[in-house]
């Protein structure tokens, strides 16, 4: 178990991923753009913060059709997906840059031997390449993504399989009540605390005033870094 510097306590850490280890937002914006504005359905900077972040990327092109009154079929809905996740690949070769203190506190808490675990809307083609980028693949022992659920957070499948899973993998049993998720977003929020977990938030998207429900309120990984064991 650690101590982080506020006190709270943790057997193990459950990450967000696209706002809390990498600022990926923008990114899967200009992703979303390249393909939504060629159909009319382009909306702003701060649309998308409104009513698109937190989304997984099948809920965000559900959203932009649903805005402009349009259906759109399962058969139709995947090829937008696939095309983003291409788009993304592109996007992201011009690199991607971790939150301040997030790659230090992730390798902290492994050589701790604190059970980490990701569980992000993303897909895990857009997750796997920046891990190793930020060289810190090793560091988690399950990775839950999109390609894993059916819904999207706020609904709490995602937390309640990442957790599942990171138990299964240790040799030590421990308890959501030990079980910290880090997330950014008020639906991120939302399915960690209906999946009876601790939630540490991070104010890189919201401002503290939309975070309310998490456990506990951060303005930045950094002041987490000073860790001990316990």
């Amino acid at each position: 178990m650690v101590l982080f510097p506020n006190g709270m306590r943790a057997e193990a850490v459950i990450f967000d991923f696209d706002g809390i280890i990498v600022d990926t937002e923008p990114l899967h914006y200009k992703s979303f753009q390249q393909i939504l504005a060629p159909l009319g359905f382009a909306f702003t900077w701060q649309e998308y913060l409104d009513n698109y972040i937190g989304f997984d990327d099948r809920d965000a092109f559900r959203e932009a059709f649903a805005a402009h009154n349009r259906e759109l079929g399962n058969t139709e809905l995947q090829a937008l997906i696939s095309q983003k996740a291409l788009t993304f690949q592109n996007v992201i070769k011009d690199g991607v840059s971790a939150y301040p203190g997030t790659v230090e506190l992730i390798r902290k808490l492994h050589d701790a031997c604190i059970p980490l675990a990701i569980c992000s809307g993303a897909l895990k083609s857009d997750i796997d390449p920046i891990l190793v980028m930020l060289n810190i693949t090793d560091c988690f022992d399950t990775i839950v993504t999109a390609d894993d659920v059916a819904t999207s957070k706020p609904d709490p499948e995602c937390y309640e399989i990442a957790f599942s899973k990171l138990l299964d993998r240790q040799f030590k049993p421990f308890t959501k009540e030990t079980t910290f998720a880090i997330e950014d977003t008020p639906a991120g929020i939302s399915a960690a605390r209906q999946a009876n977990l601790n939630v540490c938030a991070v104010t890189n998207s919201y401002e503290a005033g939309k975070l309310t429900e998490a456990t506990f309120i951060t303005s930045s990984l950094e002041l987490l870094l000073d860790i001990r064991l316990n």
